[in-house]
């Protein structure tokens, strides 16, 4: 069984199943690819309809899922090699947590981007609403450092511009640093890094600025999570380009988080990561994450939330966001996982109100 399929049963609780089917249709699927080619001129046109929050977060807080990964080249999640790699199975996904209206917004490239505004355009159609409607767009800027390349370190800006984001109407962009010492291509990606936070402050964008502190070993490049480097790289991150008004800073859970955190006065969202064994496991971080300091702020998670072990995202981000956003313990988060989702019909979506209880 792929860990698409696999259930999770919970004392007394129906296993909440994942049906792509159910969430998108194959036929609205395949509509898209038929907008591209005869009504391009949609994309544009959504992102000037949708509605916009007024503020980037509505209480000082913000979870993203994050949906960037396959430009990269990382396609794996667990065991399943090119479970990313499914786009139907990934934006199905995607839709799914867009169900949850705590969630803020959504981390994608260009296409992804372009995709979800087609799609918002077609449930326009259906219900007059848009599950893109008061959302936080965030654009993954920097997608060139292709996983397993000799080129990794080289981040080149191989996506979407802080010029284009102003053109769609997103609230800002992401970029990823990630540091390896006897790499000179990572001198080269700091630069690039610095100058996209100043087009992004131009553009009056919020910029998302990962920095990553990498070791290269004989399977690949391996994250360094200990207090000591990430502490120091915190502060060149935090340090790029000429303002600091309009970063934040999204970094790894680690055992020393609370040190790392007095690094900066910058607000920090916490990344997913692997996947982990467990959705349980996942809540634990973050909670442990949530209450070491209070400039954590938040997440932006992919895998771990679009693809849990327990098959539908929902009940996940339902969780996630009740960590952050509704201050629910571990253990209520853990029991929001277990609370049936029945899966919804795109094409019979209704609005959703934008609220926090």
């Amino acid at each position: 069984m792929s860990l698409t399929e696999r259930p999770v049963h919970a004392p007394g609780v129906e296993a909440n199943r994942f049906v792509v089917e159910e969430v998108l249709p194959a036929r609205l699927f395949d509509e898209i690819t038929e907008v591209r080619i005869h009504r391009p001129g949609v994309i544009e046109q959504e992102a000037r309809r949708r509605k916009k929050r007024a503020p980037l977060t509505l209480d000082g807080k913000l979870v993203l899922a994050a949906l960037d990964h396959p430009a990269r080249g990382v396609t794996q999640v667990g065991k399943d090699a090119l479970a990313m790699g499914n786009r139907h199975q990934l934006l199905a996904r995607a839709r799914r947590v867009l169900d949850d209206t705590d969630l803020d917004g959504v981390l994608v490239t260009g296409d992804q981007l372009d995709e979800l505004l087609i799609l918002s355009h077609l449930e326009r159609k259906q219900s007059g609403a848009s599950f893109l409607d008061g959302r936080v767009l965030v654009g993954s800027m920097n997608r060139g450092g292709l996983a397993g390349t000799v080129f990794e370190m080289d981040d080149t800006f191989t996506c979407l511009t802080a010029q284009r984001l102003k053109e769609l109407r997103c609230e800002g962009g992401k970029v990823l640093f990630r540091l390896d010492p006897r790499d000179a291509a990572s001198g080269r990606t700091l630069l690039a890094c610095a100058d996209a936070v100043n087009d992004l402050y131009h553009h009056r964008l919020a910029a998302f600025v990962e920095p990553l502190a990498v070791e290269r070993r004989e399977s690949g490049y391996h994250n360094l999570k200990d207090a000591a480097s990430m502490i120091r790289l915190c502060g060149v991150a935090a340090g790029l380009g000429a303002s600091s008004a309009h970063v934040w800073l999204k970094m790894p859970y680690s055992e020393g988080l609370s040190e790392v955190a007095r690094a900066t006065t910058l607000p920090i969202l916490l990344l997913g990561g692997p996947a982990r064994e467990s959705p349980a496991e996942i809540l634990k971080d973050f909670a442990d994450g949530l209450a070491a300091s209070p400039r954590i702020r938040g997440a932006i998670i992919g895998r771990n939330l679009l693809f849990p072990s327990s098959g539908d995202p929902l009940p996940m981000c339902r969780a996630l966001t009740a960590l952050v956003h509704r201050n629910r313990t571990l253990e209520q988060a853990v029991q929001i996982l277990a609370e049936p989702c029945p899966a919804v019909r795109v094409t019979a979506r209704k609005k959703q109100a934008r609220t926090r209880r």
